[in-house]
């Protein structure tokens, strides 16, 4: 396998998300997701039954928890670990900006 870049075909994604998978294994997946003011719809959560972290490697995106009153603001290198059917939604990403995500879905 060639190496590739994780900052490659950014501009691609400017019109809708995008989610490219980079690696998969038993238990795990990696995903390079590229948003550019893209955001969960209202009134969705998201409620996984796998783990997932993640890392902002570019731009930056409020994050929502629904258990908690109020966005995390995450901006680079800044990353969380979601545990599994913890309800949460993407509230903003920089919409002049690619916010360049890696997701890390593990059990």
């Amino acid at each position: 396998m060639s190496s590739q870049n994780l900052f490659t075909d950014l501009q691609a994604a400017a019109s809708a998300e995008e989610v490219r998978e980079l690696l998969t294994r038993s238990g795990v997946l990696i995903e390079r997701i590229v948003s550019t003011g893209q955001r969960t719809p209202p009134g969705l959560w998201y409620d996984q039954p796998r783990g997932e972290w993640v890392v902002v490697l570019a731009g930056e995106a409020r994050l929502r928890f629904e258990d908690e009153t109020q966005p995390r603001a995450l901006k680079i290198g800044d990353y969380v670990d979601i545990a599994p059917h913890r309800r949460h939604r993407v509230e903003w990403t920089h919409p002049d900006q690619p916010t360049v995500w890696l997701a890390v879905h593990y059990g």
